[in-house]
């Protein structure tokens, strides 16, 4: 393949308006110790693209080559890394891949990747001497992306596909003659789609040992989203099936003793050692997101934001991206989720939740549309500035855990990247309480985003719900009693209606989503006592609206005014909204306040409303 074609600007500092402050040189930017790869010079980013080798070619790429050399210096024969979706695991594996490869002769596609890893970290690192193992290795690589199907037959189907193409790729060795008439029949049986299912079950350990006795060199096998077909089998009802062949497909060819392996690299969201898939190998190391080895190998540092957004011409934009996109830590470094950057920057630095449009948010969607009211408050607090949980992690969880353990839900979230900690100390514990956060504003906005949509179901409806929140801004006291005692009655048993708490955590879910507000504040220290909700406007020309809450088993009608009164008197009685007329510091200007005074029993209710001028 012909190479692609190279600028050189040597030291240039400014071009076209934009100014840099490190040096591009034969298609490397290097600022401080971070290098990006721009081999084009178009500064084209590689939105959706996995494949090291396209992607160094065609786009920026963030120089993570040292990868390699911890590959290298390690002891483990078998390293699984576990880290959310979208954080660089599968261009990584491609790039061990590219870097260790020797190019198979039997793959049109294949070429001496050198050229791609001159200029990067690994190239000069330790004065060159990774450059031996560059080319020097037969590779295994297999994907398991596509192996996400309803029932167990297609699931088969494609690992059969994945597996026959790979040994297609190899397919030099139909031929090789190194290979007894015996072993170049095995694989003519595989590569010519004629094999039995035996055949495919032994089909990883077999083509790691053809490619020994072929090349006189232990292979490298990468496994990429190796949990992929797991937690599909299990959504779909062949987990059984498909945890017996990876156990046994996997294990006999990674736990050889090193008779013909070198070393093995697998990826993945979820750990899954319950699942008994590794239970054979004492030689597997899992490295997850609390390990501080590799932390800076997945996910992009701040100074790497930086020096790309200095590259790009973007640097005004970097307080605002690090608020949306930054957040996470990773062993003992703070973290970028990459795909929210990269896709920040190609859409003109608009904010957005670009990583949780990438799929379902299925932890979130679990916790917010089955949790009871103990969960919700949990899931408010988080989202309060500054909010937390704690909880302990067992990393080795998986979905299904959470219909027999419930407090397993913690460490999926934290799992799939919609909690962080840094509390990274004794990463192999699960005995250790972390204090658990929201990494920053796109997944805080994930997080509103499935309260709003389960709020508005209990609405009867977003139509619903918006005409519930503009009787609340309005002040119409008469219409907002009226839509609250439409969700009492479609929703009476929500969270067993029986305490002010249980109306509490109710009105709270009902209220985020309010256009032109934050998400409702709960239980705040305010004048002389704690209001119970409050909604503060981010824009100017819109009231501050502070409710406090009374319930009272079995009352009537009447009953319920007086309470509702007492409620709002509370409210002047003890200040809550006091500072709301202030402002603060970059806070916008009201039009007044709103106070309400709400009273509950059963599925009846009372609302009274006091506006004051501003």
């Amino acid at each position: 393949m012909q190479r692609p074609f190279v600028y050189n600007r040597g030291n240039a500092t400014k071009e076209k308006g934009r100014t840099m402050t490190g040096t591009y040189e034969n298609g490397i930017y290097r600022e401080g110790d971070v290098r990006l790869s721009d081999l084009s010079g178009r500064r084209r980013l590689p939105i959706g693209r996995d494949g090291f080798a396209t992607a160094v070619q065609e786009s920026v790429v963030i120089d993570k080559s040292l990868l390699i050399a911890d590959v290298l210096n390690s002891s483990a024969a078998v390293t699984l890394f576990c880290r959310p979706r979208r954080f660089g695991k599968s261009l990584n594996m491609t790039m061990l891949k590219s870097f260790f490869e020797i190019p198979p002769a039997s793959d049109p596609n294949a070429e001496d990747a050198a050229y791609l890893f001159e200029g990067l970290s690994i190239w000069d690192a330790d004065d060159g001497r990774y450059r031996e193992h560059q080319g020097a290795y037969p590779v295994i690589y297999i994907s398991f992306n596509p192996v996400k199907k309803q029932c167990w037959e297609d699931a088969w189907g494609a690992l059969n596909q994945l597996i026959v193409w790979e040994y297609i790729r190899h397919g030099y060795l139909s031929d090789s003659a190194e290979l007894n008439e015996q072993e170049r029949a095995y694989f003519d049986r595989v590569a010519g789609w004629e094999a039995a299912d035996g055949d495919i079950e032994s089909s990883l350990i077999n083509l790691t040992r053809l490619l020994f006795k072929h090349h006189g060199r232990r292979p490298v096998v990468l496994i990429d989203e190796y949990d992929a077909p797991v937690m599909a089998a299990r959504d779909n009802g062949y987990y059984d099936e498909m945890v017996s062949f990876l156990k046994g497909w996997l294990t006999a060819a990674l736990k050889d003793g090193g008779q013909a392996l070198a070393f093995a690299c697998l990826t993945g969201v979820q750990r899954i050692s319950k699942e008994s898939i590794f239970s054979d190998l004492n030689n597997l190391v899992v490295n997850t997101s609390l390990n501080a080895k590799y932390d800076e190998r997945y996910g992009f540092t701040e100074d790497e934001v930086r020096a790309l957004a200095n590259y790009l011409g973007q640097s005004a934009h970097f307080p605002e991206m690090r608020q949306w996109y930054d957040g996470y830590r990773f062993g003992s470094v703070d973290v970028y989720n990459p795909w929210s950057v990269l896709n920040y920057f190609d859409n003109d630095c608009e904010c957005a939740p670009y990583w949780g449009n990438t799929s379902s948010n299925a932890p979130i969607a679990a916790m917010v549309r089955g949790g009871d009211a103990r969960l919700m408050r949990k899931v408010y607090e988080l989202l309060k500035a500054g909010g937390s949980v704690e909880a302990a992690l067992d990393l080795s969880v998986v979905f299904g855990d959470l219909d027999a353990r419930p407090e397993a839900l913690w460490s999926l979230l934290y799992l799939a990247g919609y909690l962080t900690t840094d509390d990274t100390e004794q990463p192999n514990s699960k005995d250790v309480v972390r204090r658990l956060r929201i990494p920053n504003l796109e997944i805080a906005s994930l997080y509103r985003s499935e309260i709003i949509d389960r709020f508005a179901q209990i609405a009867g409806g977003r139509d619903c719900l918006i005409d519930l929140h503009r009787a609340l801004v309005d002040g119409d006291a008469g219409l907002l009693a009226e839509e609250l005692e439409d969700v009492l009655l479609n929703s009476a048993s929500f969270y067993d209606l029986t305490s002010e708490n249980s109306y509490h955590m109710l009105l709270v879910g009902l209220l985020f989503g309010v256009p032109g507000y934050g998400n409702p504040a709960s239980n705040r220290e305010a004048g002389r006592g704690r209001f119970d909700i409050r909604l503060a406007p981010e824009r100017a020309g819109l009231p501050a609206v502070t409710l406090e809450l009374k319930f009272e088993h079995g009352a009537d009608a009447s009953r319920l005014q007086v309470l509702a009164t007492e409620a709002l008197a509370q409210i002047e009685a003890r200040a809550y909204d006091a500072d709301t007329a202030r402002g603060g510091a970059g806070a916008p200007s009201t039009a007044g306040s709103l106070r309400y005074g709400i009273a509950f029993s059963g599925k009846s209710l009372a609302v009274v409303v006091d506006r004051r001028p501003s």
